[in-house]
C-alpha cells in the first residue's frame, strides 16, 4: 500500500543474525528474508533443469537448490549454474564427494545433512572445498534423518536433538575457521520444527533457513507451512525460507511471497484484498479474481488492489489500497485511486480498465522510485 504510512504495531523486529553471501544473495543481517525453492526434475536433464530454474527465478526465487545424488549430477551442474538467473545450491546427501564436485562446478552453497554425510574428516574437505571455491555451506538438520547416537541419547527426533545436531555440526565449521554458513532445523511437524527454531535462534547468530518440510500438497501444504513458518517470521526468526510442496516449485515461490506479504515482511507483485463474495455482490467476484491474478501475474512492482462484490466492506477497502472497485448494484461499481473515489465503472467493462489501472499505477511508483534513487546519489 504505496500511499499509506507505516504504522507501529505492524513492525516485526528480526532476530539479530550475521550475514552471508549465497552467490550474489546477501542471507541474514538486514537483508531482505529470500526465498528459495528446489527442482524436481532429473538433474541430468539439464535443458529441463535451466527450464525449471529460470520459470522459478521469473516468478520470484531469490535462490535454487538443485539435487546432485552422483557424480552425472554434479557434473551436468556446471552448465546449469552458468546458465542459471540465480544462485544455485548443491542439495548433497550421503555422499561428501558430490560436495567437493559441486563446489568445483561453481554452485554456490553447499547443503549438507549432519545425519548422514559422514565423519568430520569428510565434512573438513567439504569445508576445505567451499574455501577453494568461495562457497557458504547449509546445515541442514531434518528430524527423519537425525545421527543415531542422538536418536539413542534422546529416544526419538526431538527440539533437543535437531539443535544438538545443529551445534556439533557449527562447531566443526568453526573449529576449521569457516563461517560462511546457515543453519536449519526442519520437521514435517510443525510443533516439533517451531520447538527446534526457537531454541537454535537462541544458541546462535547464524542466518536461519526455515521450512516445514515434507509440508505435503499444494492446498495441505501452504495451509501447514504458513502457520509454522508465518509463527516463526512473525517472532522474528528466520533469514530465508523454502515452502516445500508436493507441487510445481513456482507454486512454492508463490506461497512463499504470499506469507512474506501477510506479514509486511516483502512486497513483490498485487497484493489482492477480495471478499470471499455473497448475495450481495453485484458482479462475480470469484470469476474477476481469478481472471485478475492471471492478467496481472506481470507485474512485478509491490502494490495492491482491492475487489469487493458490495458497498458493506469496499469503500472502507478501498480506502487502503493503490487500486480499488467494489460492486455497487444495477450493472456497475465505484472505481477508487489511491484510496479515494474516482469514478464509476460498468461491470462488464471493470476487468480491462483494472488492468489498465494497476499497469499505470506500477508504471508510477516505479518512476517514484527511479526518482528517489537518483535524488539519493
Amino acid at each position: 500500500m504505496s500511499h499509506n504510512p507505516i504504522r507501529p504495531w505492524r513492525n516485526i523486529d528480526r532476530r539479530k543474525s550475521r550475514q552471508i553471501m549465497v552467490g550474489s544473495v546477501p542471507v541474514g543481517g538486514d537483508a531482505p528474508i529470500s526465498v528459495q525453492t528446489m527442482t524436481n526434475t532429473d538433474t541430468t536433464d539439464v535443458a529441463a533443469t535451466i527450464a525449471q530454474v529460470q520459470a522459478c527465478a521469473e516468478a520470484g526465487a531469490d535462490i535454487v537448490r538443485v539435487s546432485t545424488p552422483d557424480e552425472a549430477s554434479t557434473r551436468a551442474l556446471r552448465e546449469i549454474v552458468r546458465e542459471s538467473p540465480v544462485p544455485i545450491v548443491a542439495d548433497i546427501h550421503f555422499h561428501y564427494r558430490r560436495a567437493i564436485e559441486a563446489a568445483e562446478a561453481g554452485a554456490a552453497c553447499l547443503r549438507i545433512n549432519p545425519g548422514n554425510i559422514g565423519d568430520e574428516k569428510r565434512v573438513r574437505e567439504v569445508i576445505q572445498a567451499a574455501k577453494d571455491h568461495g562457497c557458504s555451506i547449509r546445515i541442514g538438520v531434518n528430524a527423519g534423518s537425525l545421527e543415531r547416537d542422538l536418536l539413542e541419547k534422546y529416544g526419538e527426533p526431538c527440539p533437543e536433538a535437531m539443535v544438538e545436531s545443529g551445534m556439533d555440526h557449527i562447531r566443526i565449521l568453526e573449529d576449521n575457521d569457516f563461517r560462511e554458513y546457515k543453519i536449519s532445523v526442519k520437521a514435517s511437524d510443525v510443533f516439533l520444527a517451531a520447538a527446534a527454531y526457537q531454541s537454535l535462534a537462541e544458541a546462535t547468530d547464524a542466518p536461519l533457513h526455515l521450512g516445514i518440510t515434507e509440508a505435503g500438497t499444494l492446498n495441505a501444504g501452504t495451509v501447514k507451512s504458513a502457520i509454522g513458518l508465518g509463527n516463526l517470521l512473525w517472532m522474528g526468526i528466520g533469514d530465508t525460507i523454502r515452502v516445500s510442496l508436493s507441487a510445481d516449485p513456482v507454486e512454492e515461490i508463490r506461497v512463499g511471497y504470499e506469507i512474506l506479504k501477510s506479514l509486511g515482511l516483502r512486497h513483490r507483485g498485487v497484493n489482492i484484498i477480495s471478499c470471499p463474495s455473497c448475495a450481495r455482490q453485484g458482479f462475480d467476484v470469484i470469476k474477476t479474481v481469478e481472471k485478475l491474478e492471471q492478467r496481472l501475474e506481470h507485474i512485478k512492482t509491490p502494490m495492491s488492489l482491492s475487489i469487493i462484490g458490495c458497498v458493506v466492506n469496499g469503500p472502507g477497502e478501498a480506502l487502503m489500497t493503490d487500486v480499488g472497485f467494489t460492486g455497487g448494484g444495477a450493472g456497475s461499481g465505484m472505481v477508487y485511486l489511491a484510496g479515494k473515489q474516482s469514478h464509476k465503472l460498468s461491470n462488464d467493462q471493470m476487468i480491462e480498465h483494472i488492468v489498465e489501472q494497476v499497469e499505470k499505477k506500477a508504471e508510477e511508483i516505479e518512476a517514484e522510485a527511479t526518482a528517489a534513487g537518483r535524488a539519493a546519489e
